[in-house]
């Protein structure tokens, strides 16, 4: 039987508790609790969604930085041993690991567009969203000029131009 997994909660403040030991917790902190080879688990606070796999790249990311002043033996060291926790954990069944990888990549995906939207909004640069709903709208304004206009003409004006959309382009 598998040792129960280490939890630790995230709170919306992006504060990580340690259930276990009822304290707050650094990435650091669990970084130590990778390399002393416990199982740990990272769940959001509120809605429960698994956490883990965006921790542990962040702590992957945090040691990417430090090792630029860290020994290559201590950066192999903690190498070797977040490498060793990702072996044990794909060690499970392979639809499960299959079902936990597709669901961090389409969390990790949905981050990036929030990201990307927000960014965009701070800049003030239209969305493609915000491009298809005046392309429309200019499609709209387009044919209705070209009513006014066949009504004006008495239907001897040239057809309505149709305008290409951005995304048939």
């Amino acid at each position: 039987m598998a040792a129960p997994k280490h939890l630790i909660k995230k709170y919306a403040n992006r504060k990580l508790y340690d259930t276990q030991t009822s304290r707050y917790i650094t990435l650091a902190g669990i970084s130590r609790l990778v390399r002393e080879g416990r199982d740990i688990q990272v769940v959001d606070r509120d809605t429960g969604r698994d956490l883990t796999p965006l921790i542990l790249s962040q702590i992957v990311v945090g040691e990417e930085k430090r090792s630029d002043t860290e020994t290559v033996d201590s950066l192999h060291d903690r190498g070797q041993a977040l490498f060793d926790y990702v072996r044990r954990t794909l060690s499970g069944p392979a639809h499960l690991v299959s079902s936990r990888v597709e669901r961090g990549r389409s969390e990790l995906e949905e981050l990036v567009d929030l990201a990307v939207e927000r960014a965009l909004t701070r800049l003030s640069i239209p969305t493609r969203r915000d491009l298809e709903a005046l392309g429309a709208r200019l499609d709209e304004l387009e044919a209705a000029m070209a009513r006014l206009t066949a009504r004006e003409d008495g239907g001897r004006g040239s057809a309505p131009r149709q305008r290409t959309s951005a995304r048939a382009r």
